[in-house]
C-alpha cells in the first residue's frame, strides 16, 4: 500500500535520491533544510520531493525523483498529486524548474503543469560540470506552473 510521510528530520539521508534529480549536493543544500521533503513507500521507498515555499501564493516543487527501477509506474505521479492537495490551501501556484527534455516536459504537463518562463543558462551558470538528461546538454531552466 503506498503511503506518503513528510520528513521532518535527517533530511540528508535522501541525499541519494535526491541526487538522481539534482546532481550537485551543494545545490541540494540550498533548498533542503527550508524545503519540505516528502517521501512516498510502496513497501519500501519509492519517491522523494522536495517544496519550498516562495511566497504567500507561490510554492516551487524543487526536487522529484524516484529510483530508476520503479519509474514509469506511476510514483512520481502520486506524489504531485497528493502536494497538490497538500499545498492547496495555503498556495494558489506550484512552480516547478526543469531541463528542456521531451520527456520530461511531457511528464509534467500531464501532470496539469504549463510552460511559465524560461531562465538563460541556469545550468551552464550553476552546475560545475555539463548537464545532461540522457544525450541531451541541459542550457536553460524551463519552469512551469500549476494552479492549485
Amino acid at each position: 500500500m503506498v503511503k506518503i510521510e513528510k520528513i521532518i528530520e535527517n533530511k540528508k539521508q535522501f541525499l541519494d535520491l535526491l541526487l538522481l534529480a539534482d546532481e550537485q549536493e551543494n545545490m541540494i543544500d540550498k533548498y533542503l533544510s527550508s524545503g519540505d521533503l516528502f517521501a512516498l513507500y510502496d513497501d519500501d521507498l519509492k519517491s522523494v520531493c522536495v517544496v519550498l515555499p516562495i511566497n504567500k501564493e507561490i510554492c516551487e516543487l524543487k526536487n522529484i525523483a524516484t529510483y530508476e527501477k520503479y519509474q514509469s509506474k506511476g510514483y512520481g505521479r502520486a506524489l504531485i498529486k497528493f502536494i497538490s492537495d497538500f499545498y492547496k490551501n495555503d498556495y494558489k501556484t506550484m512552480l516547478v524548474g526543469t531541463g528542456e527534455t521531451p520527456t520530461i516536459m511531457s511528464f509534467y504537463k500531464s501532470c496539469g503543469f504549463e510552460e511559465s518562463y524560461r531562465v538563460k543558462n541556469f545550468f551552464t551558470d550553476n552546475y560545475d560540470h555539463p548537464m545532461f538528461e540522457g544525450d541531451i546538454q541541459l542550457v536553460d531552466m524551463i519552469y512551469l506552473k500549476k494552479d492549485l
